[in-house]
């Protein structure tokens, strides 16, 4: 059985042909290959496409002014299934973390080893370009000489050079009554300043509370909370541990952490993807 491939000039057409002899000339032949591989290569090439084509200035206003921005409609439906679904691949992930175990909250999480699905590594590779071009600008205002590499090949270099070279990706899973305790992803000496998290349910649908909350140490004062309502395939991106807010004197640093509220009912499904490797 092989892929035959038919050229015409106006498009091209796929059809699978058992053939006993060679083809003749117009005919392209190549080795069998799953009917999915060309949906799949489609698909990258559409997620990296509809990230370019966001407002990346607004969206950078947004990670100045507030420390998160969030960007609707990422992900259709079925993309958001095919992740749900890869929850129970055992082979996709290197570690099993109980929230409950670690006080951490309740719930569950995974955490992929490498290679990441092609879908995560797309995202992640598409969208950590712009995010140190916001991260070095606040390195700037807060007059640090530190600078992120524009690619995310290189950030992997030096997490590797540090003895960090496990993935943090991650994807969660919360029933009623799950929660995570606000907290900030930092796994080692090699770092970057913001994360994202692609929400895979629809909430009041598939589950009710659960919000995403990030709270803003303010100085001198009492800390601020916001809590952010994501629908189903919408990517929150926000800061790992710190903003910097312009004050009297200059920038300063805020600190901030995220977390999950209790879940009332249903299962609410995350896709976490940090942009640093770990050790462990």
């Amino acid at each position: 059985m092989y892929r035959v491939v038919h050229y015409d000039k106006q498009r091209i057409t796929y059809k699978i042909q058992t053939i006993r002899s060679p083809p003749n000339s117009k005919f392209r032949v190549f080795r069998p290959c799953p009917l999915s591989y060309f949906y799949k290569k489609k698909m990258m090439n559409n997620i990296a496409e509809r990230l370019h084509s966001k407002d990346w200035q607004h969206i950078s206003d947004d990670m100045h002014e507030r420390g998160y921005a969030l960007i609707k409609g990422l992900l259709t439906a079925r993309e958001c299934q095919e992740l749900i679904e890869l929850y129970n691949d055992k082979a996709s992930y290197r570690k099993t973390i109980s929230m409950e175990r670690y006080r951490f909250g309740a719930g569950e999480y995974k955490y992929f080893r490498y290679p990441l699905p092609d879908l995560i590594t797309t995202v992640r590779e598409t969208v950590y370009p712009y995010l140190a071009t916001i991260a070095n600008k606040w390195m700037e205002v807060l007059q640090s000489d530190h600078r992120f590499p524009s690619a995310h090949s290189t950030l992997r270099e030096q997490c590797s050079e540090k003895g960090q070279d496990k993935p943090t990706v991650l994807i969660l899973k919360y029933g009623a009554g799950g929660f995570n305790t606000l907290h900030q992803d930092l796994y080692g000496d090699i770092w970057f300043p913001m994360q994202a998290v692609l929400f895979l349910n629809e909430p009041g649908e598939d589950y009710h509370g659960g919000e995403f909350v990030l709270t803003e140490q303010i100085p001198r004062a009492q800390s601020k909370a916001s809590v952010i309502s994501a629908h189903k395939g919408d990517m929150l991106l926000f800061t790992t541990n710190f903003r910097p807010v312009k004050g009297t004197r200059g920038y300063y640093r805020v600190n901030m952490k995220h977390g999950v509220s209790p879940l009332h009912s249903g299962n609410r499904h995350t896709l976490g993807i940090i942009f640093h490797d770990a050790q462990t």
